[in-house]
């Protein structure tokens, strides 16, 4: 009897390990389970492609971490793979993991293995001061949306020259549109502003950018191109259903990164930003 009794419980306990083991290995959104490599499975060919992107365009020279671009190109290979990309050569990325101090706008073509602007951004006044901590989807919050998004058609408003915004994560950043969160220009993104005041100006909760270029990068990225807004909120990483879905990557072409330095060297004197 005790014998008996002893493996029934082995029994069991086996079955509830597996069971944990199978929903560890899903997202507790969508149930699919994350086959994006870990940063620390070097030999896996999807790690090397971004990772040689990443060291060609020199990205850790601008403050933009290797596992923010991670998160950011699975996001972009996601969207390209269900063909909700017009240009799928750009991706875009503000790292609100970054003081508002810093340059956190990258605008990187990722076909090239190019950074083309590097620039300052604005988050929501409801966000946080320096440093973005707080984020909503919801109307009149003067909050930033995280996540990702879609760059939609341009127009002129009250903020000057503006560009529409899609978001594609439901719960999460679905609103901005409605909400009007667009990427427009702002005389308080600046220098300037710094030396003034310590930091730049907040927005409403759009990402706005420097007058300066601000017509350069909303015309580059414009009508179908992928925006990632960025922050290292574990709430997020856990409901996002993009960054925890599991998708066929495309053909895996790996850029030659042979010579970073020379690279960086040359990536730096091409960069545009404010």
């Amino acid at each position: 009897m005790k014998l008996s009794l002893f493996i029934f419980s082995a029994f069991l306990l086996c079955a509830a390990a597996a069971t944990a083991q199978k929903k560890d290995s899903t997202s507790s959104k969508n149930g699919f389970r994350n086959f994006f490599p870990a940063p620390t499975n070097e030999s896996s060919p999807e790690y090397k492609l971004v990772d040689s992107i990443y060291k060609k365009a020199a990205l850790y020279t601008y403050g933009l971490d290797r596992k923010v671009f991670f998160d950011a190109y699975k996001g972009y290979q996601y969207l390209l793979a269900k063909g909700k990309l017009i240009k799928p050569d750009l991706l875009t990325i503000a790292d609100y993991s970054q003081s508002a101090k810093n340059k956190r706008l990258y605008v990187i073509d990722v076909k090239q293995g190019k950074l083309i602007h590097n620039t300052f951004v604005s988050h929501g006044r409801g966000s946080g001061a320096e440093f973005a901590s707080d984020f909503s989807n919801a109307q009149s919050s003067n909050k930033s949306s995280l996540g990702f998004m879609i760059t939609g058609e341009t127009y002129v408003g009250t903020a000057g020259y503006s560009l529409r915004l899609d978001g594609v994560e439901d719960g999460i950043n679905d609103q901005v549109r409605i909400r009007n969160v667009v990427m427009h220009g702002s005389k308080f993104v600046n220098y300037e502003r710094i030396y003034e005041r310590g930091t730049i100006g907040n927005s409403l909760g759009c990402p706005a950018i420097p007058l300066s270029d601000h017509k350069l990068v909303i015309d580059k990225i414009k009508g179908g191109s992928c925006l990632f807004i960025y922050s290292d909120i574990p709430h997020y990483k856990r409901t996002s259903a993009i960054l925890n879905a599991s998708f066929s990557w495309p053909s895996l072409k790996t850029i030659t990164t042979t010579d970073t330095t020379a690279t960086a060297q040359q990536t730096s004197s091409n960069v545009t930003g404010n």
